[in-house]
C-alpha cells in the first residue's frame, strides 16, 4: 500500500536498510491481511516479497538487540520498534514510518523521521 509513496520519497543513490525483524514483522501482517479476507495467500506472498524488496541492506538483529532492549526499558516502548529507531539513529538514517507513535519517540529523541499519513 505505501511502497509506491516511500519509493518517490526515496533519493536515487539512498539505500534502504532494516533490522532483520522486519521479514517476521511483514510476515505477521500478511498473515493479518489473508486471515481478515483482504488477500489471498498468494497476494500475501506477492505483497511480502514486494514490501521486503524494498530493502537494500537487512541488518541483523543479533547487533541490535541489547540496545533495543536497553532502550525499550528506557523509554517505556515496544522493543519491536525500538530495533527500528536504533537502527535509525545508529546509522544516521531518516525512518519511515506510518506508526504514530513511534514517529512522536522519534521526534521526542532526536531521531530523523518522515511522518507519513495512513492515506499516502
Amino acid at each position: 500500500v505505501y511502497g509506491d509513496g516511500l519509493k518517490q520519497l526515496r533519493l536515487e543513490d539512498e539505500r534502504i536498510a532494516a533490522p532483520s525483524l522486519l521479514c517476521a514483522e511483514v510476515s505477521h501482517a500478511m498473515t493479518k491481511y489473508v486471515r481478515g479476507g483482504y488477500l489471498t495467500a498468494v497476494e500475501a506472498l506477492d505483497c511480502g516479497r514486494d514490501a521486503i524488496s524494498l530493502v537494500d541492506d537487512m541488518r541483523d538483529d543479533e547487533d541490535l538487540w541489547a540496545e533495543a532492549l536497553t532502550e525499550s526499558v528506557r523509554l517505556e516502548h515496544s522493543s519491536y520498534d525500538l530495533f527500528y529507531l536504533v537502527l535509525a539513529r545508529r546509522e544516521g538514517a531518516t525512518l519511515f514510518t506510518v506508526d504514530r507513535k513511534l514517529q512522536d519517540l522519534c521526534a521526542r529523541n532526536g531521531v530523523n523521521c518522515i511522518w507519513l499519513e495512513r492515506e499516502f
